[in-house]
Formats: C-alpha cells, structure tokens, sequence
C-alpha cells in the first residue's frame, strides 16, 4: 500500500467562489503559471503518484459558500485519479484546509478525532502552558487542526493516522531585525507548543498499541534554523520522540539525516526568493512520514518525488515539468505491507 503527504500551493485558488474549478488561461496564484497549467501538472502528479490514500496539506477552503470535499472529488473526476473520494477533519479559517484524497476500493477512511484530555486536548480546542516559563499560563491552538483519522484495509488491516500542517517559524510582518528575532522567537515557541501537544497525543495511541503514522508539512526539521540552538531540538525531534527508549519513538530516515552528515541533504520543498536579483532557489526538508515502531518492522520504503534528487523523476520529462509546476512542495510517500 502506498500513502503519501503533498502539500498543494494555492490549490484553493483553482476554484472560484462556489467551488467551480478554473481550468482556463488566467494566471494562478503560484507564480509563473495559469490555472490551466497547474491543474494539468497536478493531474500528473497525482496520476504518477498512484498512492492509495494522500494527505493533502493547504487543500480548497472550506466555508459556506464552497466545501472542500465536492472540489477535491471534481479535480479527481477530471483526471481519472483512482484517489476519488475525499475527506476533511475540522475546517479552519485559513484557506489551506487538511484533507485526505483516497481509493475506496482499497481502503476505508474515517475521521476519529482526539477526545481530548487535560493534557492533550481535542486538536480543535486550545492548549493551557507556560511558553516562557514567567509562571503564566498562555493559551495556544492550531491554526490548522489536525485531522485524525482511522484507516481500514480491504485485508482487515488498520492504522491510526494523524495529518499535520505544524505552524510556520518564519517572522511575518516583521519590518526590522529587532522585531524579526522577537517574532521568530514566538513563533517557535508556539510551534514547539503544537508539537508537545501532538507528542501526547502519540503517547496516547502508543500506550494503546495503535498502529501509528503521522504525516505532513512540520515547517520543520533537525538543524533548519538557528532558533534550534536557543530551545534544545526542533519541533519534529519532540513530536519523533527524540532520546526516549526505541520503542517510544516514531521513525523518518530522512529526519535522521541533520546532525553531522556530510552528504547532500534530501528536500521536499523547493522556494524561489527574488531579491536580490535574479533570485535563488532555497530548498528545505519539511514533510515527513513519521511511522510507531510497529509499521516500521513491515518493511517500509520511503521516497521524495524530487524532480531532480530522484532519477525516475527526473527521466521522465512530463513529469520532472509537471512537479515544478504544480507545487513548490514535492509529494512524500511511502510504501508498505498493511
């Protein structure tokens, strides 16, 4: 079974107000293509993608004039995708939903939130801790809620499997270096916040015995940025169980690969910064599939569909184009025995 994260830059804007989709020569909101261009490159991607079940992070926005549901399943529709019915958890009010894109003929999905408890609250309701430690609780919540959901095999296989679209870091708003560092530094905190809060909600599941995955954009990772030395580890670290026994932590190869290797790091998302000109690209390892001790043994197979890291991408020319065009993430997927 194959299962894989992709987040979708501006999917949302390949729909109009009431959910129509924009397959037409106007500009997207992706830089340097149309609507029409993404949306083809997305069919692509997918179509080569072939997962079983897909996560998608900044899916359509969902709200009372348009759902994201009737809008991934009509993007599927179009293209054929055997990923044709489509799920969300909660909906949030930042245009960039979570939602599933899945193959029912070969597994069942259903959203099962957290129920909550007064350590890890339901991921819809807000968190009470000391992000500063001045003996003041602050209150944090997700912008993004996770989505939680329960997947069923056709064999009688199933795992629990959580979708995440973890806080950015970077300074937004910041129009000077004093306010950059202070905003950066908040930032951090609150994600390394969001990420506790998850971590006790795999503690949970594990303690249950629950297959276990969790996936998506964690806007972070080992070594990423300099605010890391200030508060000990990154936010994925706490959420990986990084330094608890083995049986405690959740497993990436490719969130292992920050301390000391010389090699070339892996990326999944590729960014284009302007200025100064002619601009550069910046690349990151964001997205991850984070598998509980468990699935780990059912020997899994990892791979970042990098149209220039990995060779069968790359050989073929449609789609090494059709990823660069589609999104500046590049999907995430793994395969394994269920």
């Amino acid at each position: 079974m194959r299962i894989a994260t992709y987040n979708v830059e501006w999917f949302t804007a390949l729909f109009d107000r009431r959910g129509r989709m924009l397959d037409d020569g106007e500009r997207s909101s992706r830089y340097g293509v149309t609507r029409a261009e993404q949306l083809g490159a997305l069919g692509i991607v997918f179509t080569a993608l072939d997962a079983d079940c897909v996560l998608i992070v900044e899916a359509p926005d969902n709200n009372t004039r348009r759902k994201t549901v009737p809008m991934l399943e009509s993007f599927a529709a179009k293209f054929g995708l055997r990923q044709r019915r489509a799920l969300i958890g909660f909906e949030n009010d930042t245009q960039q939903e979570i939602a599933l894109l899945y193959d029912p003929d070969a597994v069942q999905i259903y959203h099962d939130p957290n129920p909550g408890t007064p350590l890890a609250p339901r991921f819809d309701d807000k968190l009470e801790i000391d992000l500063d430690i001045d003996d003041t609780l602050d209150t944090v919540t997700f912008s993004k809620p996770p989505l939680e959901a329960v997947i069923e095999t056709r064999t009688g296989g199933s795992l629990r499997l959580i979708g995440v679209h973890i806080k950015s870091k970077a300074p937004h708003g910041a129009h000077d270096l004093d306010t950059q560092v202070r905003i950066a530094i908040e930032n951090r905190r609150k994600q390394l916040a969001q990420c506790l809060w998850l971590r006790r909600r795999v503690d949970t599941l594990l303690d249950a015995g629950e297959s276990l995955m969790v996936l998506g954009d964690f806007n972070d990772g080992p070594g990423l940025d300099e605010y890391e030395k200030l508060f000990g580890r990154s936010g994925l670290e706490i959420v990986l169980g990084e330094g608890l026994a083995r049986n405690r932590q959740l497993f990436d190869p490719h969130a292992r690969l920050g301390k000391g290797q010389t090699e070339a790091q892996p990326a999944s998302a590729r960014f284009f910064i302007p200025d100064p000109p002619p601009g550069k690209y910046f690349s990151a390892m964001l997205d991850y599939i984070l598998l509980s001790p468990d699935l780990r043994q059912r020997g899994p197979k990892w791979r970042i569909w990098h149209p220039f890291d990995d060779p069968a991408c790359y050989s073929v020319p449609e789609l090494r184009e059709a990823l660069l065009q589609a999104s500046d993430h590049f999907p995430v997927s793994v395969d394994i025995a269920l």
